[in-house]
């Protein structure tokens, strides 16, 4: 019989976790399965892959808080109460982790240079079923909304960091022509962004090998490939008045080995998109 997690349990695992997380972000290998295997030690009868899934609640619990996560632990809905509490105040008390992310949010960013751009191709997660907050821990975070550094505004808002990974994007698609055998498309791709403004609703225009053109909106993160991010008004209504031509570029895991994964479509078929602000008028 399962016996629920005891309080010596989840702090041993959040702590665990926050190990990995700190050496994730320093840009550090490390050893999951070696890491599980001492946890082990430290719990009561637990098996791997239950450790594997409270790792995942973890996630879950700090992707809610808004806080990066281990990209390698797929966030996992439905967490108790004691793992929120306990993952919250290791937030609050234990400023290590954010202190590191801080200083990698100001750093300066240049373009990776890699032998073969074409390499850093990968497929998009999968979407999976939305996972809710509990209304327990969703009332708990309306009473003490938590105190953190606005990750994913401070990336947004990066000048430098989103011109890299438009660079990036732009040596890739250059790439990707070239092998085609598409020299002269390779030749009209157009930065837009920096040749006729931000306001267009993408960032590059690149080309098809048959010629259609390819609208490509960049999307820049220093952190794992489900770090979600912000769509601006003018992106949305590009994807939907472009749908055939529009392609979202996810360039991830940028401060390390980057990757990028893209997808065509309307912005609000292809992410679920969650409105976050609005306009107050009289």
């Amino acid at each position: 019989m399962t016996t629920d997690w005891t309080l010596e349990e989840v702090e041993a695992t959040v702590a665990d976790y926050f190990s990995m997380l700190e050496k994730e972000v320093r840009g550090e290998s490390y050893n999951k399965a070696e890491h599980r295997r001492a946890l082990l030690k430290l719990l009561s009868d637990r098996s791997e892959g239950a450790v594997e899934r409270k790792h995942q609640n973890i996630s879950a619990v700090l992707r809610d808080l808004g806080h990066p996560w281990i990209d390698g632990y797929k966030p996992l809905g439905n967490y108790q109460r004691l793992l929120f509490d306990v993952v919250r105040r290791r937030v609050d008390l234990d400023r290590s982790v954010a202190d590191l992310i801080e200083r990698a949010l100001s750093e300066e960013v240049d373009a990776p240079s890699l032998d073969d751009p074409l390499s850093a191709w990968t497929d998009p997660p999968d979407r999976g079923r939305s996972t809710r907050i509990s209304q327990e821990v969703a009332e708990q975070m309306r009473i003490h909304p938590p105190a953190k550094i606005d990750y994913l505004r401070r990336e947004a808002t990066n000048a430098k960091l989103g011109l890299a990974g438009e660079e990036f994007v732009l040596r890739f698609e250059a790439e990707r022509l070239h092998r085609a055998g598409e020299k002269r498309l390779a030749d009209r791709i157009d930065h837009v962004s920096r040749s006729k403004g931000d306001g267009f609703g993408y960032d590059i225009l690149s080309f098809d090998e048959t010629g259609r053109e390819r609208l490509i909106e960049v999307k820049t993160t220093r952190f794992g490939k489900r770090t979600p991010f912000y769509v601006t008004r003018n992106e949305l209504q590009c994807s939907v008045e472009r749908e055939q031509e529009y392609h979202l570029y996810r360039v991830f895991s940028f401060q390390g080995k980057p990757g990028i994964f893209g997808v065509r479509g309307r912005l609000d078929r292809v992410v679920e998109l969650s409105p976050v602000e609005y306009v107050g008028r009289w």
